[in-house]
């Protein structure tokens, strides 16, 4: 997810912001995890389109010599951009909302990373089953929404496939390797046998994970990660500071996951281009004009391996155990939260093109599904009415 003008930045697979970009993950179960920087992903980003008609601006600036303040930083193995146009009194600095965003990261960072040792979450796996221990409000808001994500769909979510991201030959933790950095042969692997996805089977599922006042539980030795919904979490975090500093225009990135509200000085909304699911170039397949709604893309088409001789998505149906094999390249959501965003787009992404679709449509969810055609020329794309109700009806000539 990245882009600044009509410049990629490093990033994952999705949507690109006005100005600045974003990064990447899995969906199903992304790659992206707090610690190693904090996260990694392969997945939505973000196309800047027009924000500024400059960007020497990268570093942190004085509200006094610019309308838009930029900050930008490291986060989560990835990075994290901001334009916010300052509220009363000049409000927050520059350096001042630097660092409150810093400590916001550094606080959900220590809470549910599974890069680092000395995690909440590292060690509430590492505990042995059944246990219950106690846990920041961070990761139980992030375990009770995954919950109730997982129940709503039946299974179709789950934050607990690392034994099966494993067998399938996705490496997590230090080894792990960011998806835009993926080694040429893509990591070609031999497919796991049928008795180590059952070993794993009895290491995972949701209905082993339990939320208490102040505690998060496991009755089975399951290990948990939230790297599918902590970028869209900590978007929402970030923004809500915005909101408590005054500040009624801003655009937040956070490895691609991203929210705005308000308008730009000139009266101009933020501008995101939704990118067209291609290997090898970056291309918008949609503008939109964001204004107090978050967007998550997620995709396969950058994080993927060869599994004997064939080409293996990293998106795991928790239901099969399996990579999914249908033809949905990409897919958009666009909600009020950037938590709901990020979780539903990996959702869909694990549905497919035609549960997905139907899921979102009968919700009244606004989203963009982008799959590839059978004949293999080109992609077909499906808005729900949810999505051309939010940014009007696709224009024609703004397909890949």
């Amino acid at each position: 997810m990245h882009g600044r003008m009509h410049a990629w930045l490093n990033g994952r697979p999705g949507s690109t912001v006005c100005g600045w970009g974003a990064g990447g993950r899995l969906a199903a179960r992304k790659i992206s995890g707090f610690g190693k920087t904090s996260f990694m992903n392969p997945r939505c980003f973000l196309l800047c389109l027009a924000c500024m008609a400059a960007l020497a601006g990268c570093q942190p600036q004085p509200a006094s010599t610019a309308s838009v303040v930029r900050i930008e930083g490291p986060t989560m193995g990835s990075t994290y951009h901001i334009s916010y146009v300052p509220g009363p009194g000049g409000q927050p600095a520059a350096a001042q909302a630097q660092g409150a965003v810093q400590a916001l990261l550094g606080e959900i960072d220590a809470a549910v990373s599974t890069y680092r040792d000395d995690s909440d979450l590292a060690r509430f796996n590492a505990a042995p089953a059944p246990v219950c221990m106690d846990m920041p409000d961070t990761a139980l808001e992030l375990a009770r929404h995954a919950l109730a994500l997982a129940q709503q769909s039946e299974g179709a979510f789950d934050v607990t496939l690392l034994p099966v991201l494993e067998a399938w030959g996705f490496r997590h933790g230090a080894a792990a390797r960011p998806a835009h950095e993926a080694s040429p042969a893509h990591e070609a692997s031999p497919a796991p046998a049928p008795a180590e996805l059952e070993a794993a089977r009895e290491r995972m599922g949701m209905q082993h994970l339990r939320v208490q006042p102040g505690q998060l539980c496991k009755d089975a030795p399951i290990r948990v990660e939230f790297n599918s919904i902590a970028a869209g979490y900590a978007v929402d975090r970030v923004a809500s500071y915005f909101a408590q500093q005054g500040v009624g225009s801003y655009l937040v990135e956070i490895t691609g996951e991203m929210k705005a509200v308000g308008l730009k000085p000139d009266g101009a909304p933020w501008r995101i281009a939704i990118e067209a699911p291609l290997e090898g170039e970056r291309q918008a397949q949609r503008i939109v004009q964001l204004n107090g709604l978050a967007l998550s893309t997620s995709g396969d088409y950058r994080n993927w391996h060869e599994v004997d001789g064939q080409r293996q998505s990293h998106i795991i149906d928790p239901r099969t155990l399996a990579p999914v094999r249908h033809r949905l390249a990409a897919v958009t959501v666009a909600a009020p939260s950037a938590l709901e965003a990020d979780g539903l787009s990996t959702l869909f992404m694990a549905l497919g093109p035609q549960q997905g679709f139907d899921y979102a449509q009968a919700r009244g969810i606004a989203a963009l599904f982008v799959s590839r055609r059978e004949n293999g020329a080109g992609f077909a794309t499906r808005a729900t009415a949810a999505f051309d109700a939010a940014f009007g009806a696709s224009p024609q000539g703004e397909k890949p």
